[in-house]
């Protein structure tokens, strides 16, 4: 049976997920990446171990991640600070297996190899998708100004294509938006007004 689509149905709030990832330079050189999950519930809810109620937390995880210039993760910390059941913490410690890994292509299937599964919790391996990405965007400024270092200290050094090239629909590398990305460089407005619709 197929339920008529309402265009402007009355809704109750039942679940609320919340991601935040936020990335921070360290005085060592080095980076964290920190992650938070937060589930609340918008109705009591009752579940093996008790009831939630109304505006209640479930889930309340964290992920502080430290890398270094090369995206290689040098530490990491999990901390399940509410989760359904007494024994979700336990397999926190499980997530230092990922130290030594370097973020970048082939990163999700290495971690889910260590800590996918019943080797690691659910929701702290979900959160650490978002946080690869937010340490790829904390770090892309310092690699690109390495990579014009190296470009002007050696005349032969070919700038590589930026990293973004490709990865989406916008960023096709035979478009406008991928050329542009290429050819800019810090102070260089060219073209910006046309971007910005001025």
């Amino acid at each position: 049976m197929t339920v008529p689509v309402s265009a402007n149905p009355k809704r109750r709030l039942l679940h609320t997920r919340k991601v935040f990832c936020t990335g921070y330079e360290r005085e060592d050189g080095l980076f964290d990446i920190e992650g938070c999950l937060l589930d609340t519930k918008g109705v009591d809810t009752e579940f093996a171990y008790g009831t939630i109620p109304a505006n209640g937390v479930l889930h309340d995880m964290r992920i502080t991640m430290t890398i270094d210039q090369n995206m290689v993760i040098r530490q990491l910390q999990a901390v399940s600070e509410q989760a359904p059941t007494p024994v979700c913490s336990h397999v926190n410690r499980a997530y230092a297996a990922l130290v030594g890994l370097r973020i970048g292509a082939g990163f999700k299937k290495r971690v889910a190899e260590r800590v996918g599964g019943l080797k690691g919790c659910t929701h702290l391996t979900e959160m650490l998708g978002p946080m690869a990405t937010t340490a790829i965007q904390t770090l892309a400024p310092v690699m690109q100004k390495r990579l014009r270092q190296r470009a002007a200290a050696d005349p032969d050094f070919k700038m590589p294509d930026h990293w973004v090239i490709g990865t989406c629909h916008a960023y096709h590398p035979d478009g406008d938006a991928a050329r542009r990305v290429n050819n800019w460089r810090p102070g260089d407005d060219a073209g910006r007004s046309e971007i910005d619709g001025d």
